[in-house]
């Protein structure tokens, strides 16, 4: 079972109702609507990153079969 902690938020009393109302209309909690839309973004950065990482580490390892030396020109690569 997962530990919780309240936290006290500050939000703009226009924005609050539209949140409650958007809230109901999910049918949760304007508590469970924030939990669910930050893990969210914390999974979309935590996948953001993890990918980031696995390209960043595949281009270090690779040359792209020029073994160091670049065989064309720009010109040679557009048509003009």
């Amino acid at each position: 079972m997962k530990e919780y902690q309240n936290i006290t938020l500050s939000l703009p009393k226009d924005l609050l109702i539209k949140v409650k109302h958007l809230a109901i209309d999910k049918n949760t909690s304007v508590s469970g609507l924030l939990s669910k839309t930050l893990e969210e973004l914390v999974n979309k950065q935590y996948a953001y990153e993890k990918a980031k990482n696995h390209h960043l580490s595949i281009l270090g390892k690779t040359d792209l079969n020029t073994k160091g030396s670049i065989t064309w020109k720009r010109e040679d690569l557009y048509d003009r």
